[in-house]
C-alpha cells in the first residue's frame, strides 16, 4: 500500500485525496496505545505534501458497527481526521457522510448525524436559488454545484449481481442478498440521502468489490473496491477529474498479488542458482547445454 500511494502520489498529482471508510482494521475495539501506533502507521504509510489534502469518512471498522459505535470512538477518528462533513474546493461541493450513524433508529448519534445532514441540504438548497431567499442567512454562500456524495457503506442495492469488471464480486457471491444496515445503507437512508442532498456522483466502500449502480433519476454510484491485498488479488482506486458541472472516472489498479509473489520466487530462485553455479555446486546450464549440443552434433 505505501508503495502504490507514494506512487500513485507522485505520478498523478492528486489535489484531494479521499478514503473512504475502514482506515483502520480494529479501530473499533483498539485501546488509547494500539490506536495511537495505527494511526502512526497510517501516516508513515499515507504520508504527503503539505499542498495535498487527505480526508477520510468513518466506516465500521474504523468505529464499530451501530451497536459498537460510540461518541468515544467517532470523536477519537475525527481526532485524526477532519471532521468537516460539507467541504467545497474549486468550486466542488463535497458531503462526507458518517454512514455507519445512519441507523435510523432515532439514537442520539443517528439524531445528531440526520440534523447535520439537513442543514447541509439547507444550505446547497440555497446556494441553487438564483436569487438568495431570506431564510438562507448572511452566512458564505456555497458553490453552486450538484455535490459529491462520499459514504463508507452503499446505497441500498439488492446484491452485486448487476456488477461487472475484474474487480467485482466473484460469481459465488454476486447473487447474496445484501442485508440492510450491514452490507448497505437501509432503503430509508438511501432515499432520504438522495432527495436531502441530490448529488451528482455517490462514491462508496465497504463491499471489497467495485460495482457502479445508478439510482433515482440516474445518479451513479461508484463503489471502489478495497486498496489492499488483504481483501483482494487485484486491489485498485479511482482517479477523478472534477470540475462544478463534469466529471471523468478511471480505474487505476495496483499490481497484482500473485503476480508479485511469483516475480519474487522467480528471483530468489535465480539467485540461489547462479550463487550454486559460481559456487561450482552445480554445473553452469548454459555449459551444460552446450555439452549436449555438442554431443548432439558428434553423434
Amino acid at each position: 500500500m505505501e508503495r502504490a500511494f507514494q506512487t500513485a502520489l507522485w505520478l498523478l498529482q492528486p489535489g484531494v485525496v479521499f478514503i473512504l471508510g475502514d482506515v483502520f482494521d480494529e479501530g473499533k475495539w483498539s485501546s488509547s496505545q494500539a490506536w495511537a501506533d495505527d494511526v502512526g502507521r497510517f501516516w508513515k504509510i499515507f504520508r504527503h505534501p503539505p499542498h495535498v489534502q487527505l480526508r477520510a469518512v468513518a466506516g465500521n471498522h474504523d468505529i464499530g458497527f451501530h451497536y459498537q459505535m460510540n461518541t468515544y470512538k467517532i470523536k477519537r477518528f475525527e481526532k485524526v481526521f477532519n471532521p468537516e462533513r460539507l467541504f467545497s474546493w474549486k468550486g466542488i461541493n463535497f458531503v462526507m457522510v458518517n454512514s455507519v450513524a445512519l441507523e435510523g433508529d432515532g439514537c442520539d448519534i443517528c439524531s445528531g448525524a440526520e440534523a447535520e445532514l439537513l442543514e447541509i441540504s439547507h444550505r446547497l438548497n440555497c446556494s441553487r436559488e438564483e436569487h438568495r431567499p431570506q431564510e438562507c442567512g448572511d452566512g458564505q454562500q456555497l458553490p453552486a454545484s450538484a455535490p459529491i456524495l462520499l459514504q463508507h457503506f452503499p446505497l441500498y442495492r439488492r446484491n452485486d449481481a448487476n456488477c461487472s469488471g475484474d474487480d467485482a464480486a466473484p460469481p459465488d457471491e454476486k447473487y447474496t442478498p445484501f442485508k440492510e444496515r450491514y452490507d448497505a445503507l437501509s432503503q430509508e437512508a438511501s432515499r432520504k440521502l438522495l432527495w436531502w442532498l441530490r448529488p451528482r456522483l455517490v462514491l462508496s466502500g465497504h463491499t471489497h468489490s467495485a460495482c457502479e449502480v445508478l439510482h433515482g433519476a440516474g445518479v451513479l454510484e461508484v463503489s471502489v473496491p478495497s486498496f489492499s491485498w488483504r481483501n483482494r488479488n487485484n486491489p485498485s482506486f479511482i482517479m477523478g477529474s472534477i470540475t462544478p458541472t463534469e466529471y471523468a472516472l478511471a480505474k487505476c489498479y495496483l499490481p497484482c498479488e500473485d503476480t508479485v509473489l511469483t516475480t519474487y520466487c522467480t528471483a530468489f530462485g535465480g539467485l540461489v542458482l547462479l550463487t550454486l553455479v559460481h559456487a561450482g555446486l552445480v554445473a553452469s546450464p548454459f555449459h551444460f547445454g552446450w555439452n549436449m549440443l555438442r554431443k548432439f552434433k558428434t553423434t
